[in-house]
């Protein structure tokens, strides 16, 4: 006789995981790169019973966002540039040909702060002679 074994849910596949996740503070830059110096607004909420809440960037500014938004400024925020040819048999063939983002959130995670305001840089470049 076979005993049935559970499976048993890993606490990060959990939706309850994710939705605490995805409401952690991150620090960043905003970078709107469609309107240099402009502000962007919309509406943000990702998970079903979460009314949505106004969020209004302007480029260049710092900001503590939840990691979800800052996720969806990222990876969400983009329009398809398209591209049409024609293939081997003449036939007109249509397609995505790149992903252009209309803006990024620069984390400021592992980056300090101070160094963008006063446009100073401690970066060394290093080169093989």
């Amino acid at each position: 006789m076979e005993e049935k074994q559970e499976k048993i849910k890993k606490p990060k596949n959990s939706l309850k995981f994710q939705k605490d996740k995805d409401q952690e503070p991150v620090r960043g830059i905003f970078r709107f790169k469609e309107v240099p110096g402009g502000t962007m607004g919309f509406y943000f909420a990702k998970y079903k019973g979460e009314h949505p809440k106004l969020y209004r960037l302007k480029d260049g500014e710092v900001y503590t966002l939840p990691r979800g938004v800052a996720r969806h400024l990222n990876n969400d925020c983009w329009y398809p540039v398209h591209s049409h040819t024609v293939d081997a048999d003449g036939k007109p063939v249509h397609k995505v040909s790149e992903k252009k983002h209309r803006c990024f959130f620069q984390s400021l995670e592992f980056v300090d702060p101070e160094e963008f305001e006063t446009g100073e840089s401690n970066i060394v470049l290093a080169q093989n002679v």
